[in-house]
C-alpha cells in the first residue's frame, strides 16, 4: 500500500453527495485494510480533480519526464505494480475515479494490464489532500506546476485554506504562487513546461514582466516557438527571460510594444511608432484585409483628429 494512505484520516467525511465542500478532515492513522487492494481495468477508471502536474498535458515535456515514465512502465513491466494507485467509487457502472497514481494508471494501461489500486470512500477534501501529500512523499511539484495545481484547487470552488494545507503553503508561499498563475498566460507556461529546476525567482520575474507590459504574450509564445522542441523547459524560461532582457535594455528610450490582436505588434519609440501585421497565422485574412485598407482607415482616423483638435483653437 502507498505510504501516503497511512496519513489521510478515516474520519474524513464520507462522499455520498460530492457536490457540497465538507471541512478539511483531521489527519490521523489511516492503516488500509489489504481488502481495500483490489486489480482494476484501468478501463473503468476515470482522473478526477485539478491536474497537479504539467507532465503530459503540457505542450513541452522535458526529456527527463519523458524518460522517467518509460523507466516507470519498464519497472511495472519485469516486477508488477509495487505501489497501489488511489482511487474511490465513481458511483455508477462500478466505475472509480484516480485520485493520485496517474503514470502509474497510464502504464497499466500501456501494458494493458490491471492496475493496482486502493479503495476509499472519501470526499474531495480528503481527495486533495491525498494528492498533495502524495506528491510530498514521491517527487516534489515544480514550481510552476504548485501554482497550476494551487489555480486548479481554486477554480474547482476550493478556499486558499484548502490550498495552503494542500501544499504546506504559508500565506506568503500562496502569494507568490498566485502571482505566477495570475500574471503568465496559461499558454505561455505550457509552451514552456514544467521547468523542474527553475524556482520562484525566475517565473516571479517573468511574472513581473507581463506585469509591466516588457512582453506581451503572442511575443513570448513567437519567442518560445523560434527556440525549437528540442529545448528543455527550464532552458525555454531562461532563454525567455534573457529574450525580454536584452529587448527591454534601452534605458530612456520610451520605447514599448504591445500586440492588440494576435499577429499585429504595434511598437512606440521617441520618434515613431511603426505597425507590423503577420501575413501568417490564425488572423492572416485579417492582415491582408488590413494591408488593403490601412490607408483609408489613417486617413480617416486623421480626418476624425484634425475635425476635434484644429490648430486655430491651441
Amino acid at each position: 500500500m502507498s505510504g501516503i494512505a497511512s496519513t489521510i484520516a478515516r474520519s474524513g467525511a464520507k462522499s455520498g453527495d460530492r457536490t457540497t465542500k465538507p471541512s478539511a478532515p483531521a489527519l490521523g492513522a489511516l492503516q488500509g485494510s489489504l481488502a481495500a487492494i483490489r486489480e482494476i481495468d484501468p478501463g473503468l477508471i476515470d482522473d478526477w480533480g485539478p491536474a497537479d502536474r504539467l507532465g503530459e498535458f503540457t505542450a513541452v515535456n522535458s526529456e527527463e519526464d519523458g524518460e522517467s515514465f518509460e523507466t516507470l512502465k519498464a519497472s511495472i513491466q519485469d516486477a508488477g505494480q509495487q505501489v497501489p494507485i488511489l482511487v474511490r467509487k465513481a458511483g455508477a457502472d462500478d466505475r472509480y475515479e484516480a485520485i493520485y497514481g496517474r503514470r502509474r494508471l497510464k502504464a497499466c494501461r500501456e501494458l494493458g494490464i490491471k492496475v493496482r489500486a486502493n479503495v476509499q470512500d472519501i470526499d474531495d477534501q480528503t481527495a486533495l489532500l491525498a494528492k498533495g501529500l502524495e506528491n510530498a512523499a514521491r517527487r516534489n511539484l515544480s514550481f510552476y506546476e504548485k501554482a497550476r495545481f494551487a489555480e486548479a484547487i481554486l477554480n474547482a470552488d476550493h478556499t486558499t485554506a484548502t490550498v495552503r494545507q494542500v501544499l504546506s503553503l504559508s500565506a506568503s508561499g500562496l502569494s507568490h504562487l498566485t502571482k505566477v498563475y495570475q500574471n503568465i498566460p496559461q499558454t505561455v507556461g505550457d509552451a514552456i513546461g514544467a521547468a523542474p529546476k527553475s524556482g520562484r525567482p525566475k517565473w516571479t520575474a517573468l511574472a513581473e514582466h507581463f506585469v509591466a507590459k516588457r512582453i506581451t504574450k503572442s511575443a513570448a509564445l513567437s519567442i518560445l516557438e523560434s527556440l525549437g522542441a528540442n529545448a528543455s523547459s527550464d532552458d525555454r524560461l531562461e532563454q525567455l527571460l534573457s529574450e525580454i532582457t536584452k529587448r527591454g535594455a534601452r534605458p530612456g528610450s520610451g520605447s514599448s510594444e504591445t500586440s492588440p490582436v494576435e499577429g499585429i505588434t504595434i511598437k512606440t519609440g521617441k520618434g515613431a511608432v511603426s505597425l507590423s501585421a503577420r501575413k501568417s497565422g490564425p488572423n492572416a485574412k485579417f492582415a491582408e484585409w488590413l494591408d488593403e485598407n490601412l490607408a483609408d482607415i489613417i486617413k480617416q482616423s486623421y480626418a476624425e483628429f484634425t475635425a476635434v483638435n484644429r490648430t486655430d483653437d491651441t
